[in-house]
């Protein structure tokens, strides 16, 4: 048993690719590549650095001695000078040179936004993926018939693929969201200590298109196109602000789709995957608990909370820059992608094994649909010669005194009792004739199709599997 705290996100939630995206091997071995681009642009404009020095660098990129990082801390009270020291141990021919010109956020702030964007395109890929595997559950049901809740009290008919095409809208919401928020990372580059890029002016003896173009290749060595236009020591903290924002809004997303399946399972009319050997609790062997659902809108809630770091650290920026946004920011970013990941993933399996059944949904609707086609009835009636408000009166009294019955916990006797009624009409036969489920889901189906045809080709290419959970 480990007697040192882990968190669960690690230990029990998150996948193994944002466990090693957040992982201090990809940080500082990212820290490394960004000292090697910094030399190699440096040699490239001029200044006095070695092809030796380059290669002995790349060579060591991943040659991390964290013991030796971790006393040279101790000693110094600064993490990226130990790193720096660490490297140069390595590469000691590179020693001297490593770091030229940069100041600490050139490796640590450089390094975040590729992890970022990186997690952020890696949770567009999750995301893809519950969406299509919602996009196929409301195709197969797009025409099944199901009782509507406003409320959480019956209204009318809907259809269970339209009922999963509201979770679907939102989950394309949150798409666009992240599409944009990825769009926009853009890179610090190497700009000094305050921003203003003083070192390089003397480094380069006052040639600014040198810096320009250091900064080009930088960027282009990460995959970006290009630098934020100004900074202070730091890239701006907003940029975390809508990074959380977006996953927060993934996370609402999640909430309220499963929150929606815990309320139909207690109605056991929609069941989350249980697995044969899943034991839903250790004294009531009989339950079916929807704990991934649970566990969904548990993780949600951290992560909504969690996304408050982001603001307030923007908002409370120091002129050029403070540091009271480090010890944060190491805490709540990672372990908001983190519970991004998470939740994606368990959305991505309950999605894949939705299990409806159609008995129970059959039953509710049969239950309520005397209710649901009144107006229909009434309007059938008037037809026939009768006098809308003298029915209206007849309907209200009939639904008011079937209602009493059931709570009694005996069966819906409208249609009996408005058939008694000699000024309604109409007989219990004519009137079943009028109860077709699939009379009163208005344009559901429809609606169905025109959500698909939009969001097919955002999914086309997306390779759906089974999400597998750890627990």
């Amino acid at each position: 048993m480990n007697n040192r705290y882990e968190s669960p996100l690690s230990s029990r939630y998150a996948s193994e690719y944002m466990l090693h995206l957040f992982s201090s091997d990809m940080r500082y071995q990212t820290w490394r590549k960004l000292w090697v681009s910094l030399a190699k642009a440096e040699k490239k404009l001029g200044l006095p650095i070695t092809e030796e020095q380059i290669a002995q660098m790349e060579a060591n990129i991943a040659n991390i001695d964290y013991d030796c990082v971790s006393q040279r801390e101790k000693e110094v009270r600064h993490d990226v000078m130990a790193h720096v020291y660490a490297f140069g141990q390595v590469a000691p021919l590179a020693a001297g040179i490593i770091h030229l010109g940069a100041t600490s956020c050139y490796v640590t702030d450089n390094a975040d936004l590729v992890i970022y964007r990186d997690g952020l395109r890696y949770l567009r890929e999750e995301l893809r993926k519950v969406i299509a595997n919602l996009a196929e559950f409301a195709r197969k049901y797009k025409a099944t018939p199901t009782l509507g809740y406003t409320h959480y009290q019956p209204a009318q008919l809907v259809t269970i693929g339209k009922r999963a095409t509201l979770w679907m809208q939102d989950f394309l919401s949150d798409l666009e969201e992240l599409d944009f928020a990825i769009s926009q990372i853009k890179f610090l580059g190497c700009r000094g200590t305050t921003g203003t890029e003083a070192s390089f002016v003397d480094l380069f003896d006052g040639d600014t298109a040198k810096i320009d173009e250091m900064n080009r290749m930088i960027c282009a060595d990460f995959g970006f196109d290009r630098c934020f236009d100004v900074c202070g020591q730091t890239y701006p903290r907003k940029t975390d602000s809508r990074i959380l924002n977006c996953l927060s809004s993934i996370a609402q997303s999640c909430y309220r789709m499963a929150n929606d399946i815990r309320l139909l399972q207690h109605d056991r009319q929609v069941e989350e995957p249980f697995e044969k050997n899943q034991i839903g609790s250790s004294a009531m062997a009989y339950k079916r608990n929807p704990m991934r659902s649970e566990r969904i809108c548990s993780l949600a809630r951290y992560l909504m909370a969690d996304a408050a770091n982001a603001p307030m650290t923007a908002s409370t920026q120091w002129l050029e820059r403070t540091l009271d946004d480090s010890a944060n920011r190491r805490i709540s970013m990672p372990e908001g992608f983190l519970c991004a990941d998470a939740i994606l993933r368990l959305a991505q399996n309950v999605t894949d094994g939705l299990h409806v059944n159609e008995k129970m949904v059959e039953k509710a609707v049969s239950e309520y649909l005397p209710f649901i086609a009144t107006e229909n009835l009434m309007m059938e009636a008037v037809k026939r010669g009768g006098n809308r408000q003298q029915l209206h009166e007849i309907i209200r009294q009939c639904s008011m005194e079937a209602t009493a019955r059931m709570k009694n916990g005996e069966s819906c006797d409208l249609l009996a009792r408005l058939a008694a009624q000699k000024d309604f009409g109409l007989t219990e036969a004519e009137m079943k004739e009028l109860l077709k489920p699939e009379l009163y889901t208005g344009r559901c189906a429809e609606q169905v199709e025109a959500l698909l045809a939009k969001t097919e080709p955002l999914i086309r290419d997306v390779a759906v599997e089974t999400a597998e959970i750890n627990l």
